[in-house]
């Protein structure tokens, strides 16, 4: 960080992991409340404790008044009302009385008690079958939260609007947390944890909103209520930005304006190398309202479609109708283009409601995916009937996740047939040739590729997984971040060995993980031999721009090469060299 005074420019370095500026007012979203410690008081500070107590509730009503006239001014009175739930809660006698009766009995600060009793109240009204009631358990959290860091003395400098287009700064965004946002209002996003291939990354660079992560402390350097520049590009987050950073960014825009108009219009153009040779580029998603971007970029369908993203912010998952209902129409949006759905991925960081799920000492090597699934038919079977029921659109293809060896592959399609005598029997039609792939995440899958490929019509890489797996390195972990390396000799061996055995059993194979996204590596995927690449919607005209460039045979060329250097760093320039003569403005 750098800075000149409290009013002056300052700069945060992270990573950028998703391109773009991003201009706004910051709105930090903190994971929970600083711990309340219960310390004990005497009798005769209880008069202190109650006019702190009263202090704080008078501060929080202000503030909250405050943003009530903000929204009144900037959107109209009516939305400003969604505010009054909050006014009650901190003039709710019954609820303040509870507080100063508890203070006298527990004789501990003020701020243990009101947590204790508010947290207690919401809990009472989320439980009641009521949507409003639900509403109200909601509110009396967020003014709880406001009153206790009153208390603490962290109060926000300004209060951000709700619903206000804002550049969001957090610790770290789980997939739960994403799936809840209001993703058409964050205009660019910040963290304190991450690195390109975790998950808030891959979600930015789908949603084509810039990105900055791993800036370690951010959070607890910013208020909500500052102006903040974002530059996605090369990770700098800039609080009050100066006329000339503002001027030379602006100048970056029009730049990247150009480039953008340029790709876009290669829309309609083929993802055809310049000798020829077609890959199927496809996008990968994660909730219906994206397939709007799958056409407007270009896209030959959706490689991946990430259904688990579907249900992480409900309280149950969804029944048989509902999803069957929810793919079919996916799949006639992209028709005649192949949809290929990819079967919950639960477990690791993704938990959805009504899923009992324990903690585990290490998640991401524990029970989720395809193991969570087979273990509980009860929510596998549903999902299966349901994809086979919309397969009857002609373009549906299904594939399992964090398959390890055949006995599994072998155990899903068991599980699948049995679904499909079900409809059978139930004169359910479905589509019997319904092409299924098995995802290579695992180096085990990997390893035993060709005796796999007799089981299915395709392989579907995953290179986030395989690279982590392959490695050992925890793509999130700040710590050693700089040592997962997709251009690892052992990860160019294991996608070779994988091409090798589809090749062989005459399936096609594809990459569908972030390395597919990644224009540097364009030439060694090519030379690899991939029959389709399947990235975030919003980089498909930057990929089909880099494939179009290149010719199959210089890439195979540079991957006998590759073959016989020892380091990841040898193997990367050798391949930013080539990506640089042929498509040099795309990586600038």
């Amino acid at each position: 960080m750098s800075g000149d005074g409290e009013k002056g420019e300052t700069r945060f370095q992270g990573v950028g992991v998703s391109p773009g500026i991003a201009r706004g007012v910051v709105q930090v979203m903190r994971d929970e409340l600083e711990e309340i410690i219960r310390d004990k008081i005497d009798p005769s500070q209880i008069g202190a404790e109650i006019a702190r107590f009263e202090a704080a509730l008078v501060q929080t009503r202000m503030q909250i008044l405050e943003m009530q006239q903000r929204i009144a001014e900037a959107i109209g009175t009516k939305d400003a009302g969604i505010f009054d739930a909050h006014l009650l809660v901190v003039e709710d006698r019954t609820l303040i009385d509870e507080v100063l009766r508890k203070l006298e009995t527990d004789l501990v600060k003020v701020e243990a008690v009101f947590e204790e009793v508010a947290r207690r109240y919401a809990e009472t009204l989320s439980k009641i079958d009521d949507p409003y009631l639900r509403e109200r358990a909601l509110d009396i959290q967020d003014v709880m939260r406001r009153v206790v860091r009153n208390l603490q003395g962290k109060a926000p400098k300004t209060m951000p609007l709700p619903g206000e287009a804002h550049i969001l700064v957090a610790h770290n965004l789980t997939p739960s947390d994403t799936a809840a946002m209001d993703r058409h209002r964050v205009l660019g996003i910040a963290t304190d944890l991450g690195s390109r291939t975790s998950h808030t990354a891959i979600m930015a660079r789908s949603l084509g909103i810039p990105a900055v992560v791993g800036l370690h402390d951010v959070t607890e350097k910013l208020e909500s209520g500052c102006m903040a520049l974002l530059d996605g590009f090369t990770g700098k987050v800039i609080i009050n930005p100066s006329p000339e950073t503002l001027a030379y960014y602006g100048e970056v825009e029009i730049r990247q304006f150009k480039v953008s108009k340029e790709l876009a219009e290669l829309r309609e153009q083929p993802s055809t190398t310049r000798d020829g040779q077609h890959v199927v580029l496809s996008a990968n998603i994660e909730l219906p309202d994206d397939i709007v971007s799958v056409a407007t970029n270009g896209a030959e369908g959706i490689g991946l479609y990430r259904t688990e993203f579907l249900y992480l912010d409900r309280d149950s998952l969804p029944g048989e109708d509902e999803q069957q209902e929810t793919y079919r129409r996916v799949a006639e949006t992209v028709r005649p283009h192949p949809l290929i759905i990819r079967t919950f991925d639960l477990g690791g960081d993704k938990i959805a409601g009504g899923i009992d799920v324990s903690d585990e000492l290490n998640p991401f090597l524990g029970w989720r995916a395809i193991r969570f699934c087979l273990e509980h038919e009860e929510i596998f079977k549903p999902q299966l009937r349901a994809i086979l029921r919309a397969s009857t659109v002609g373009n549906v293809k299904i594939m399992f996740p964090m398959i390890s060896g055949v006995a599994e592959m072998r155990r899903a399609l068991a599980i699948l047939d049995e679904c499909k005598e079900e409809l059978r029997a139930a004169g359910i039609p479905f589509n019997p040739n319904l092409q299924t792939g098995a995802m290579i995440e695992i180096p085990s899958a990997a390893i035993c590729s060709d005796a796999l490929a007799p089981s299915v019509n395709f392989f579907s890489i995953g290179t986030n997984d395989l690279i982590q797996y392959a490695i050992a390195v925890d793509r999130v972990n700040e710590r050693i971040a700089h040592l997962y390396e997709p251009t690892h000799p052992a990860v160019l061996r294991l996608i070779n060995m994988v091409g090798e055995a589809a090749r062989k059993n005459k399936i096609w194979f594809g990459v569908c993980g972030e390395m597919a996204g990644d224009i540097e590596l364009t030439p060694l995927l090519l030379g690899l031999g991939v029959d389709e690449l399947s990235v975030s919607p919003t980089l498909v005209p930057r990929v089909k721009s880099a494939l179009r460039s290149l010719a199959l045979n210089e890439c195979r060329q540079l991957v006998q090469k590759a073959m016989r250097l020892e380091t990841p760093g040898e193997i990367l320039e050798l391949c930013s060299q080539l990506a640089r003569e042929r498509y040099g403005a795309l990586l600038s």
